[in-house]
């Protein structure tokens, strides 16, 4: 994976127990399959004394997360986790198919049943901060640092937002959408107006930008201009009312919907689908502001951004400085394994799989 220049690069503190608010049941075993609960309780009786190394592992080029959440979780549910030999990559580490991030040494029984635990939250937190990661890679591919925001909020169920935004971090996105997804690292979610509050003034966005700014004077204050659907006579709108006090526009088209400045300029449509955010919509955009000399008005784009879309958009140089990605950053890309490969020292694993030392493995301190 080629390096970039993103936070992920530099090591990070740990996060440790007091971060993350575990549900007590998984000491239970309510969130473990049934299997691994009855193996545990046939171990307890038959090899108790037996010691085991299971070790955990995926088979692309990604960007762990969630190392911190597992050895927290091992540490808080394990019996006797004192007993545990723990060794890991960390959160934000580039890895590789096949490499092992993490193993914990000790008897089965006291630690065997939080296997699937463990692989659930590597596949979560380590996808999420690939997906990110792809998507910034992307945004600066063009040479600029350009920021993206992470917006998924409403794409999935909330009690997800902490360990989202976390991984988002990880993966290189300089802003989450709400307080609780910045939570585990301790800042506070950012955020301007929606749809909702341009509604509540009849759709006069210049009504709406003076009620924002009348609340929040300092923030920067940033404009959604496509609820009447007419992006540029908005924007120009807003800009003339707030001249040098406008840092930026967001536009967030809907995929349905075609801009009436194409139907103004009917000699721009082309060979390009003209629905929702598209680039010779952006391109218009900016002309239109700089023919004004709205020069330091930023753009910032949203509504169902990829990686691969982003690219494009850099690679054509459309002039975006920023963009909200959401739903595409959430999908799960990314599986994790746990496999016991050694027995009392030896060799002892499936068909196929066997201990992959991995120097870069840190031992864990028991806290």
């Amino acid at each position: 994976m080629k390096e970039i220049d993103l936070k992920l690069q530099g090591k990070l503190k740990r996060l440790t127990n007091k971060t993350f608010k575990f549900d007590r049941r998984v000491g239970e075993g309510w969130f473990s399959a049934v299997y691994f609960l009855k193996t545990k309780e046939i171990i307890k009786k038959h090899k108790p004394d037996d010691i085991v190394t299971m070790q955990f592992f995926q088979k692309n080029h990604a960007v762990l997360c969630g190392a911190d959440e597992v050895i927290a979780l091992v540490q808080t549910f394990a019996d006797h986790p004192e007993e545990l030999e723990i060794r890991s990559l960390q959160d934000g580490d580039k890895i590789e198919p096949y490499e092992t991030v993490l193993t914990i040494t000790g008897p089965y029984q006291h630690f065997g049943y939080l296997e699937g635990v463990i692989d659930g939250i590597f596949a979560r937190r380590t996808s999420v901060a690939t997906n990110v990661y792809e998507v910034v890679k992307a945004a600066r591919s063009s040479g600029k640092q350009k920021p993206v925001i992470f917006m998924g909020d409403r794409d999935d169920h909330f009690t997800q937002q902490a360990g989202d935004g976390y991984a988002a971090f990880i993966g290189g996105s300089q802003a989450q959408s709400t307080h609780a997804m910045n939570e585990w690292w301790g800042r506070e979610g950012m955020g301007t107006m929606p749809h909702a509050l341009i509604q509540m003034f009849h759709g006069d966005l210049v009504a709406a930008s003076h009620a924002y700014r009348e609340m929040y004077p300092d923030d920067h204050l940033m404009a959604l201009v496509d609820y009447n659907n007419d992006v540029i006579t908005d924007s120009l709108r807003v800009a003339r009312e707030f001249k040098g006090m406008l840092d930026s526009v967001r536009v967030d088209t809907s995929g349905s919907m075609v801009d009436q400045y194409f139907f103004r300029n009917p000699q721009e449509m082309g060979d390009f689908d003209p629905t929702g955010v598209n680039a010779p919509l952006i391109f218009a955009l900016r002309q239109a502001l700089d023919a004004e000399n709205f020069h330091n008005v930023k753009i910032t784009v949203s509504g169902g951004f990829t990686a691969e879309r982003i690219q494009a958009y850099e690679d054509a140089n459309v002039p975006v400085d920023s963009y909200g990605v959401g739903s595409s950053l959430l999908e799960k890309t990314i599986s994790f394994t746990g496999d016991n490969v050694t027995l009392n020292g030896h060799h002892e694993a499936k068909a196929g799989r066997k201990l992959r030392e991995n120097p870069r493995m840190e031992r864990i301190d028991h806290p």
